[in-house]
């Protein structure tokens, strides 16, 4: 096993920052090793030939049982009183596309399109948004405004207001609560955060079309025991809002061309405080290492011949720029 997936699996905390997360995911700096291999020596005796056809294997259970048997029970019964899921909620708005889970009450994912052309349409302004519950997930599984009220955590969106700028209906979807999770404010959501959004954004001057995969992760942290274990916060009054540890961000930069090249690029990053000269390039990772602990897929029909590794085709790294001086040209808060 790699160092790389070992890391997914086995991440620090989150309350250990950015630097036990860049040492346990950079790929910049560590080279995978490859798997041990185990050698098995087989010895061959020779038993006298006895005459007629071979004994023959007995298939468990038979074709011909398979036909007869009729089962005496039926455990898809269950589904006359309704399906128990998992749920997705999936909800296609104007800005974006995302999946809820019920079980965190924070989305799984959520996908965004920019191009050039959307980041430069500017038929919108954050005041008029409002923070909001997403009445279409059950009210027993959403994630309410109470629950962030003081406590301590940003309501962190996925896909950031910036993004959704060519129109007012574009930015309100962003302000729904099942495209929120709670990050931690200064030093991370309101900083190197926001920034590493901003080099997204910053990708379309080279790519005419980027999307964008992002979503929390809740990764284990190695305890003074020995074991490994998912631990996290969870807020609200009763507790309803699970904490992540980590977010990822996938990133598909597109060339514009009908089968064209994709330079594909990974990222994990701890919610805590990250200071701001940070490579961004310590947060890269394989896809597969956000696959194998996130539990989706990304990329599955993209031929690797098509495939390029974002941060080799472009510099990966945030340019810094102050959180008010961000937010006023913005024209609000996050």
């Amino acid at each position: 096993m790699s160092k790389v997936t070992l890391a997914i699996i086995a991440a620090g905390s989150a309350a250990a920052g950015a630097a036990a997360t860049a040492a346990l995911f950079s790929t910049r700096k560590e080279t995978p090793k490859p798997l041990p291999t185990t050698t098995t020596t087989t010895t061959t005796v020779s038993t006298p030939t006895r005459a007629g056809p071979p004994a023959p294997v007995p298939a468990y259970p038979s074709p011909a049982a398979v036909a007869r048997i009729t089962p005496p029970v039926d455990p898809n019964g269950l589904f006359q009183y309704g399906f128990p899921g998992p749920v997705a909620d999936l909800r296609p708005a104007a800005s974006l596309t995302s999946s809820f889970d019920r079980r965190t009450r924070n989305p799984a994912w959520v996908a965004e399109h920019i191009t050039p052309q959307s980041l430069a349409t500017n038929n919108a302004d954050r005041k008029h948004s409002v923070f909001v519950e997403d009445v279409s997930i059950p009210t027993m599984f959403r994630a309410k405004l109470k629950d962030y009220f003081r406590s301590g955590y940003d309501r962190g969106h996925q896909v950031p207001a910036a993004d959704a700028k060519w129109s007012q209906e574009a930015m309100d979807d962003t302000f729904a609560l099942s495209n929120m999770c709670p990050q931690v404010g200064d030093g991370f959501n309101r900083d190197y955060w926001a920034h590493f959004e901003d080099f997204c954004r910053r990708l379309t001057t080279t790519y005419p079309s980027v999307r964008v995969v992002t979503g929390p992760l809740y990764l284990p942290k190695k305890d003074v025991d020995g074991k490994w274990r998912v631990t996290y916060e969870v807020i609200g009054q009763p507790p309803n809002v699970a904490v992540p540890t980590h977010f990822f961000k996938v990133i598909f930069a597109e060339d514009g061309t009908v089968g064209g090249k994709v330079a594909l690029g990974a990222f994990v990053l701890p919610n805590a405080v990250i200071a701001n000269n940070k490579p961004l390039q310590d947060f890269e990772v394989p896809v597969e290492a956000v696959e194998r602990a996130s539990g989706l897929q990304f990329a599955t029909k993209l031929d690797e011949a098509r495939r390029k590794r974002l941060c080799q085709e472009v510099h990966c790294s945030i340019i810094v720029k102050e959180y008010k001086e961000r937010q006023k040209m913005l024209g609000g808060k996050k």
